[in-house]
């Protein structure tokens, strides 16, 4: 067996598959093909002469060598990863790196930015607005706003917004369709973001509580919420529009939300950080900001009728 050191992507994609139990898994999070992530765990079988992984047809399996190999190997990579995030954020200085969905950055973030800029004009924030879920103990992002459930098992987190739904639409479209009643014969705008909620907030729920029975056809649907609240913006027609993505167009008048039932889902807008990141001034900058505007979001809550079962 040889003495020399294996190459640190081996030890990398040792610690990958052993946390997935999937080469494909730990591929895709490494950026390389299977085959390659393969060629480097062979690699280290090789070094170490006997092999880490049992292979079956669809699946592996650490062997004995593989389990003695990683504590020591998961303590290696996450000090790595820790002296590097340190590192970064000596050479960066007063920089925050955040993660949120599309259209909460584009209708909630955005437009509050210049605020954050005014108090704290030494801190620079950087944004990935993605739908995919970076995994905060490895990757190097300081705070992840998200929506779901109150789950962040070894992680500083806290909620932020909750979310409501309620038709929302021009103040023209207001005068046309006055009561929920008319809404039977309104332009619905449906959108398929609320297939992920564990209540489906949709618009046959609304209807069902508002005892109306069931909703006309849609007139347009998108995958996103934010798309079609964007139509209901443009007059095209009636959107079940989420309050928080919202928030901005009603409080200038461009949209209204006429009616006081609201579907409110059991998940809500939470902040989560990097174990240690909330003990940094400029992330604690951050959160203290983002929360204060938070509170600014009960100015359309009032008078709602608010149902978290449907």
């Amino acid at each position: 067996m040889s003495s020399d050191a294996p190459p640190l992507t081996a030890l990398r994609a040792f610690e990958a598959a052993a946390r997935h139990l999937s080469f494909q898994q730990a591929a895709t999070e490494l950026h390389v093909t299977p085959a390659a992530l393969s060629f480097q765990i062979r690699q280290l079988e090789d070094l170490l002469g006997e092999p880490v992984f049992s292979r079956a047809h669809r699946s592996i399996a650490l062997t004995e060598a593989g389990r003695r190999l990683l504590p020591g190997v998961r303590d290696g990579m996450g000090s790595l990863r820790e002296a590097w995030r340190a590192a970064r954020r000596q050479s960066q200085g007063e920089v925050v790196s955040i993660t949120a969905g599309p259209a909460f950055t584009s209708k909630w973030l955005a437009p509050r930015l210049f605020e954050f800029a005014r108090r704290h004009p030494g801190i620079e924030l950087r944004f990935a607005a993605t739908f995919r879920l970076l995994d905060l103990r490895h990757d190097d992002v300081d705070v992840a706003l998200r929506f779901g459930p109150d789950r962040a098992e070894g992680l500083f987190s806290g909620q932020l917004l909750r979310e409501w739904l309620t038709p929302m639409m021009t103040p023209d479209l207001a005068a046309r369709f006055p009561t929920p009643e008319s809404l039977k014969s309104a332009p619905l705008l449906h959108h398929d973001e609320t297939a992920f909620m564990r209540q489906q907030a949709d618009w046959a729920a609304w209807f069902r509580l508002a005892g109306l029975g069931a909703p006309p056809d849609a007139a347009a649907q998108f995958s996103q919420a934010d798309h079609a609240l964007d139509a209901a913006l443009s007059g095209a027609g009636v959107a079940l529009g989420r309050g928080t993505l919202a928030q901005d167009a009603l409080r200038s008048g461009r949209l209204v939300a006429p009616f006081a039932l609201a579907l409110v889902p059991q998940e809500s807008y939470r902040f989560l950080c990097a174990p240690g990141a909330e003990t940094r001034a400029p992330v604690r900058a951050f959160l203290d900001w983002l929360q204060d505007e938070a509170a600014t979001a009960v100015e359309q809550e009032t008078g709602r009728d608010f149902r978290t079962e449907w």
